[in-house]
């Protein structure tokens, strides 16, 4: 028997190494790992960028690395990247989101088209449509600061975390401002953060068995918030135009629900954290924080108005480059997208530098912004150091000239994504932070517990969703001002 046992496992490992992968002829470095099928997968999932930091050096700004079966070709040179963005012939998005939404969501949309989909969606975020979601944002944003402070003296200081404080605010911001349901928008919120604090895990399926209840408890709930019985009649609104749209493509009223909460998460799952780190930078870096309150102070129509009657088209009307400028480098440092592609069929990738790869069919291509151009030191000086003026001229024009090996980049900052595939919601998302932070630092009186209190690391389980969220929180204390002009 045991003769037997040696006979089969020595005759698997000789067809193992009979048809193991090997790199061929013009493909790029190939680095397969230790571990049989699993490969890097490990590493990969507890610290993507590090470990992708680590293989860049090893291999360069191209390889291909063994992932759970999968082998994924990863390109860091922002150079060469629109030799992938802009291929929709070799290579395909759907796929990879097909099987994460299905993964993640329970959802499977087999009968809609994402071309479809996307124009819906740039009807509702472009133009008119845009400014009144975006009017809408702010009456909700100002609402709720109000009616959170309403029980509270003038005088009276207020504690929390601020990763709770703005994630929280923008969240319900946001669900009053897209979806119909008449329930409470701080019950939906605990529930969806029960739900996005297992995400990463869920998309791996890394979730214990406890985890995995607490994961299709929030689902079913959410489902059951979102569903149609609880929309209101207003025809027009966001979320009945989404519920219209998926009837029109046939979607049956069990998917439907589970969109639903696709569409929250979209929607709702970056604004907050992206607020969080703005906040937390300004809060640690006295002269950004100067700076910004000073660009504040001189927009002409900031006058010395009671707080229950602020104007709300200040951003909207002034051009404000220091926040812009605190916003992108935030984005710089926090925004960790993957940008994936199946290979549908062979492929010869060009580099800009000239070198051709060979990508295989079946494989997978993946962009990571974040590790370059984002955090390339050839790109931006001292990259690990949060700059708020790193993308203002000297007079105060928004700086985009930026260089690699002496070739300017088109891409420098990817937090949105780039070509087809790019996020749809950016002008809206832009404009909540924006007013978001404005309305905060002109509402409140704002500090640290702590005023020695850095920004925490990051967690390093949500690369490749978006906006990263802290390992942690920052204690902060607030009060409300009676007069913008207390500022």
């Amino acid at each position: 028997m045991l003769w037997i046992t040696l006979s089969l496992l020595i005759g698997l490992l000789i067809l193992v190494l009979f048809y193991a992968r090997r790199r061929q002829k013009n493909e790029p470095p190939l680095d397969k790992g230790f571990l049989p099928w699993l490969g890097h997968a490990l590493e990969f999932g507890k610290d993507a960028a590090k470990f992708l930091r680590r293989m860049k050096e090893k291999h360069g700004d191209i390889f291909t690395v063994r992932v759970a079966g999968k082998y994924v070709t990863v390109l860091l040179d922002p150079n060469s990247f629109d030799s992938v963005v802009n291929d929709t012939v070799c290579l395909d998005f759907s796929r990879i989101r097909n099987q994460l939404i299905k993964t993640v969501f329970g959802l499977q949309l087999p009968g809609t088209s994402p071309t479809s989909e996307r124009k819906w969606m740039e009807r509702h975020f472009q133009g008119l449509n845009l400014f009144k979601l975006s009017a809408s944002m702010n009456v909700h944003l100002q609402n709720l600061l109000l009616s959170n402070n309403t029980n509270s003296s003038l005088s009276e200081w207020r504690q929390d975390g601020l990763f709770d404080l703005c994630y929280s605010l923008l969240f319900r911001a946001g669900y009053l401002t897209l979806f119909d349901s008449r329930d409470d928008p701080a019950a939906v919120y605990r529930e969806f953060r029960k739900f996005d604090e297992l995400l990463s895990k869920l998309a791996r399926n890394l979730l214990k068995q406890e985890e995995r209840k607490t994961a299709r408890s929030c689902q079913e709930r959410l489902w059951e918030l979102l569903s149609p019985g609880w929309l209101s009649e207003e025809l027009d609104s966001w979320q009945q135009s989404y519920y219209r749209f998926l009837q029109e493509e046939r979607i049956d009223a069990e998917m439907q629900n589970r969109a639903l909460l696709l569409q929250l998460w979209t929607t709702q799952c970056n604004a907050g954290p992206a607020a969080f780190w703005l906040l937390g930078y300004l809060l640690t870096h006295p002269e950004a924080m100067k700076a910004v309150k000073s660009e504040i102070r001189g927009l002409s129509t900031l006058q010395d108005t009671p707080l229950q009657h602020p104007s709300i088209s200040l951003l909207e009307a002034h051009c404000t480059p220091v926040l812009d400028s605190v916003l992108s480098e935030t984005l710089r440092l926090t925004a960790a997208v993957m940008i994936s592609r199946e290979v549908v069929q062979d492929k010869i990738l060009h580099m800009a530098d000239g070198q051709e790869y060979l990508l295989r069919r079946g494989d997978r291509v993946c962009l990571f912004p974040l590790l370059s151009p984002q955090m390339d030191p050839q790109i931006h000086q001292e990259p690990q150091i949060f700059k708020y003026n790193r993308f203002l001229n000297e007079d105060m024009t928004v700086k985009d000239h930026f260089y690699k090996n002496g070739k300017r980049l088109k891409y420098y900052t990817m937090p949105w994504g780039a070509g087809k595939n790019s996020c749809v919601g950016k002008e809206f998302a832009v404009a909540a932070i924006k007013q978001f932070v404005f309305l905060l630092l002109t509402h409140l009186d704002l500090e640290l517990c702590d005023p020695e209190a850095k920004v925490p690391p990051v967690n390093s389980s949500r690369y490749g969703f978006g906006i990263l969220q802290p390992d942690g929180d920052l204690q902060v204390r607030y009060r409300l001002r009676r007069t913008r002009h207390e500022m």
